[in-house]
């Protein structure tokens, strides 16, 4: 059973670390698009960029609704960051001071 739960908590933790990666991608691709760096006629950007607002927006568009609104600068993407950052470390941390390891 342990090892059972070890194996859940490292993928746990990987997925979050994935989506914190994904998460920074999706930041700067977001830039590169703003300063016209990135031509997103490309079919391959284009669906690149789509599948990452896919994933992304749905998550940070809650916390767009509590910010308050700073001129054109958007904080969200840096509070899933650390939403994302504390509940990795948050998670194992319970599960492992719950004992849920010793049964």
């Amino acid at each position: 059973m342990s090892n059972t739960i070890l194996a859940l908590i490292n993928i746990f933790t990987m997925v979050t670390q994935l989506l914190i990666w994904g998460l920074v991608v999706w930041a700067i691709s977001s830039w590169l698009v703003a300063f016209n760096i990135v031509n997103v006629s490309n079919p391959v950007v284009r669906a690149i960029l789509n599948g990452l607002d896919r994933i992304y927006a749905p998550m940070v568009r809650p916390i767009r609704r509590v910010l308050p609104d700073f001129g054109g600068v958007d904080l969200s993407p840096a509070v899933l960051w650390l939403v994302l950052a504390g509940l990795q470390q948050l998670v194992p941390a319970l599960v492992l001071d719950t004992g849920l390891l010793l049964k």
